[in-house]
């Protein structure tokens, strides 16, 4: 992204040079300009190469990125447009610029609000208004899904910026079943996204059994300076979720091998989007109907899963999961008993 931004800077600087047409521009004036550019607007104390300035108006004059620029060099030294009122800033977006544009930036705007993308906070703005300038008003053709009334978002941006730059986190943190809230150290190592609910994962103080805890439940965030941030040796997120479905991350002696029955109408569907990445086809019937099987970890995750399905989904192997989905099952069939 830096590189893109720089080579964007570089660009707009030679443009603004060469729309000056009261002085001569050569090459040598065009890298000046830019190296000065850079150091304006990104605070790099660094000389533009000769090379890059002669591959910027290569650029520039090719349809790469469709400018198409009228450069022309005169006496065989000085670098203008041919065009007096030529500009890079001027050219009109095709349909399909605009449609990519439009879709591009609607989904960007969904993460306005993470400072991972925060440098494209103006250049969001600044689509906007070139789409709609060019554009009439339209729906968007992409909806995402999103909750912005979830509690716990705001919480996003400054735990990713303590995991970039290993600083100790300082929680206030209440969990489901307490009663009250308890304040502890804490060395956040990823950020994970599940069923639109935000999670931080990492250890407490020293110790690297690594913890889950949603965001929604942590209700003040300070830093511990003077503690020495800590990772567990080789934590690979990959491979610590590898058996799970959800976040909740248990032992070996809660993995299995779960076998399930899905109806004709359903099939197609877990067929096609499996639960796990270790689904498998076990049987196909004549009906559309299937046995399936994945290989992942009793939790709460699961459970919920499978529960969603209803009727559709029957638990045949392992016994303990089929109890207990049976169970839940019986519950809420007594909860109806009454209407």
């Amino acid at each position: 992204m830096a590189t893109n931004k720089n080579a964007l800077i570089r660009y707009r600087t030679i443009d603004k040079c060469l729309q000056n047409r009261t002085k001569r521009w050569t090459l040598a004036d065009l890298i000046d300009a830019c190296s000065d550019a850079l150091y304006e607007f990104e605070g790099k104390d660094t000389e533009v190469s000769k090379r890059t300035v002669q591959l910027d108006i290569q650029v520039m004059r090719s349809n790469k990125l469709g400018y198409n620029a009228p450069i022309e060099v005169f006496e065989r030294k000085y670098y203008r447009y041919s065009e007096e009122d030529y500009t890079i800033t001027d050219i009109p977006l095709t349909q399909i610029d605009m449609d990519i544009l439009t879709e591009s930036m609607e989904m960007l705007s969904q993460f306005k609000d993470f400072s991972l993308f925060s440098e494209l906070n103006g250049v969001i703005q600044k689509l906007e208004d070139k789409i709609y300038r060019e554009s009439e008003s339209k729906a968007p053709i992409i909806h995402m899904e999103k909750n912005e009334d979830l509690r716990g978002l705001e919480h996003l941006d400054i735990l990713y910026q303590a995991i970039l730059k290993k600083v100790v986190l300082k929680l206030t943190y209440r969990s489901f079943k307490a009663r009250s809230a308890r304040e502890f150290n804490f060395h956040g190592y990823i950020l994970k996204e599940f069923n639109n609910r935000w999670f931080l994962v990492g250890c407490r103080d020293n110790n690297f059994k690594v913890v889950t805890l949603a965001l929604d439940r942590i209700q003040n965030i300070d830093f511990d300076l003077e503690t020495e941030y800590k990772k567990k040796p080789r934590f690979d997120a990959d491979k610590y979720y590898h058996n799970t479905y959800g976040v909740t991350v248990l032992n070996d002696s809660s993995l299995f091998n779960i076998e399930f029955w899905v109806d004709s109408e359903n099939a197609p569907y877990v067929i096609s989007k499996p639960f796990h990445h270790s689904q498998q086809i076990i049987e196909e019937y004549e009906n559309g109907s299937a046995v399936l099987q994945i290989r992942v970890h009793h939790n709460f995750e699961i459970e919920r899963l499978f529960l969603g399905f209803g009727d559709s989904i029957e638990i045949l192997k392992p016994r303990k999961l089929r109890s207990r989905i049976k169970k839940k099952l019986e519950r809420a069939y007594e909860n109806y008993m009454g209407a």
